[in-house]
This record gives structure tokens, C-alpha cells and sequence, in this order.
């Protein structure tokens, strides 16, 4: 608790952010070390112990950078949070994450797609990590809550994490918090400026394995997410939309130029993993029913001889021993052919 505390010692000291709070550390040691050398301002210390004593009440905790939780693409991250304020499911920050965002304004298909994403990307185990904006961040966070469980979706907020922004998003903020979690580097009970959701933005971009952007303008917050994103060499998505919309100028900009390969739904990220799922149930099956294989031991059998037994032209028996070959189900030897 003491290591704690001198670190939102430090964070909460005017002029002192992630890059400053490393590079005292460097200097110094530690925090602990940081704070006996340097000393604290006391209007600091009270504004700590009271943040501190007001997330205990709300059921608000708090993980640093050294935490096993925290999430490790965003420790990776050069001068990321050295601790965050989780208000939910720890547990949420323990898995994979795929970040969505996009425009406030989005259309009501832009929204449909989003969400059907979100929702096959929860079901396959990812947690899907938005803003909480109105529009397609509530579509990404409610796709994502339509799979059961507690570890869904993480929001990451640019006020202190008790501080629901904005209003019209208090009942998903709720089940967020009840379902997954809602988490924020600033301060307990501070109002989001402007300023803080650049850097909401970054730790989104942060955190998520891959980004997938849909609905944006060209000179949006989302994309600033994306550059944030491409910056960090994460593997970037783009949903496409009509060139008319200027809605589309984001993604399709993206796509244009390389920077962000083409969405076109869900499929795109599961398609191929089903059908290699299907190829491993096809080669199965071959195995299993297969009489050429029941034939074979461990001494060799010649292609004739298999093709006797299993009542196949010797055509038929050494194509399939290709097959088998290739799976590494038999090999050849002298004199023929043995189960390896």
C-alpha cells in the first residue's frame, strides 16, 4: 500500500506524467525512493489519501505497471500508465484485446456491423476495448455484452473512472462495471477535459492487440486512434463505407493506402480458423475410416498387397498413400509401406 501511495504521489504532482514519473525513477531508484528525495507538497498527499479513501468506498482498485492484471500490450507501450484505476472485473485485463472505435455519428448500419464484430470477437475468448462514446464504441461495448460471462469488454475512460461519460451512456456504464471493467489513469472523481481524451485514445490503441476502425472522419479522434495504433505496430482493420459519407474518409483512407487492411465483418478474422478446423475434422475422418492404414504395422506391406486388401486399384492405394504420407500417419521403407 505504501509503494502505492508514493506512486499517485508522484502521478498526482502537477507537471508529472508517465514520461516525467520514469525518468525520476531512473534517477532515484523507485517511487519510494523518488519521494524521500524530492519530498511531496502536502496539499498533494491530502488529495491522495482522500482519492484513495474515496475509491475503497466506490469499490475501485488500483494496478500498476508491475501487476501480473495489468495489461501486457500496454506495458509494452513507452511511457504507458504506471498505474491504472480499474472500477469492474479485474480479470477482464487478463486476455487477449481487440480494440473498436469510431465515430459518435454513426449510421445504423455502421453500428450493425460493429456489433455483430464485437460480439463473434467476445465469443472466441478476446475482450473488446472501446471508449464508452456514444455511437460506435456503445455498439462495440453492448456486442460484445451479448456473450455470457464477466470478462467481455474493457471501457477506458478519459475522467476518473467513477465519472460516467457521457450521461447517456449511464446504464451501459453499469453493466460494463457489473460485466467487465471500466478503467482510467486519471484521478478518482475527475471530470474529463479535452486534453485527456488524446490520451484515452493512445491507451486504447495501447492495450489492443489489433484496432479496427469503422465509421470515422478524416480529422477524428478515432483517427488519432489509428495513427496512435499504426505507431505502436499494432495490426490495423478498416470497415469500408461509401466514398460520399464523409464518415468513410477515415477507413477508407486507411485501406487506400496500406495502413489498415480491409473489413469486410466477422468473418475475416475467424474464416480462416474455421476452415482449418474443418481440414483437421476432414483429415480425422479420412484416418479414422481409412483401410489402407488399418492394413499397415510395423511390417512393410507392398502397394499390391494393399490393394488386395483393401479392394482398391494400386492408383487408388498409392493416392491415398500420398495422403497418408503427408500426415505423417505411414512411411515408406524397403519392401513397402509401415504405420509410422
Amino acid at each position: 500500500m505504501d509503494e502505492l501511495f508514493n506512486k499517485l504521489l508522484l502521478l498526482r504532482t502537477p507537471g508529472v506524467g508517465p514520461a516525467k514519473y520514469n525518468a525520476l525513477v531512473k534517477k532515484f531508484g523507485g517511487a519510494d525512493d523518488v519521494v524521500t528525495a524530492v519530498g511531496v507538497d502536502g496539499a498533494v498527499r491530502d488529495s491522495v489519501m482522500r482519492e484513495l479513501d474515496a475509491a475503497q468506498k466506490l469499490g475501485i482498485h488500483y494496478i500498476c505497471d508491475t501487476d501480473d492484471c495489468y495489461p501486457i500490450m500496454l506495458r509494452a507501450l513507452k511511457n504507458h500508465p504506471p498505474v491504472l484505476s480499474v472500477r469492474g472485473n479485474i480479470d477482464a485485463l487478463c486476455r487477449p484485446m481487440v480494440g473498436i472505435v469510431g465515430t459518435r455519428h454513426a449510421t445504423a448500419a455502421g453500428m450493425r456491423i460493429t456489433g455483430d464484430i464485437a460480439q463473434k470477437l467476445a465469443e472466441h475468448g478476446n475482450v473488446v476495448v472501446s471508449g464508452m462514446a456514444m455511437g460506435t464504441d456503445t455498439a462495440a461495448h453492448r456486442g460484445a455484452l451479448q456473450v455470457g460471462g464477466n470478462a467481455q469488454t474493457v471501457a477506458v475512460l478519459a475522467g476518473g473512472v467513477d465519472v460516467i461519460w457521457p450521461l447517456e451512456n449511464e446504464s451501459l456504464y453499469w453493466e460494463i462495471v457489473a460485466r467487465g471493467a471500466v478503467i482510467s489513469e486519471m484521478p478518482v472523481g475527475v471530470a474529463p477535459l479535452a486534453q485527456h481524451f488524446v490520451i484515452r485514445n493512445r491507451w486504447i490503441a495501447g492495450m489492443a492487440e489489433k484496432l479496427i476502425l469503422g465509421e470515422a472522419d478524416l480529422k477524428s479522434g478515432s483517427m488519432t486512434t489509428a495513427r496512435f495504433a499504426i505507431e505502436a505496430g499494432r495490426e490495423i482493420w478498416a470497415i469500408p463505407s461509401h466514398p460520399l459519407d464523409s464518415r468513410a474518409a477515415g477507413p477508407n483512407s486507411l485501406i487506400k493506402t496500406g495502413a489498415a487492411k480491409l473489413c469486410s465483418g466477422a468473418s475475416d478474422f475467424f474464416v480462416a480458423e474455421k476452415n482449418s478446423y474443418q481440414m483437421q475434422k476432414n483429415e480425422k475422418k479420412f484416418a479414422d475410416e481409412n483401410s489402407v492404414l488399418d492394413a499397415l504395422g510395423t511390417i512393410p506391406v507392398s502397394e499390391t498387397v494393399l490393394s488386395e486388401i483393401a479392394k482398391k486399384t494400386v492408383s487408388e492405394i498409392k493416392a491415398e498413400l500420398v495422403v497418408l504420407e503427408l500426415q505423417g500417419l505411414v512411411r515408406k521403407v524397403d519392401g513397402g509401406y509401415v504405420r509410422a
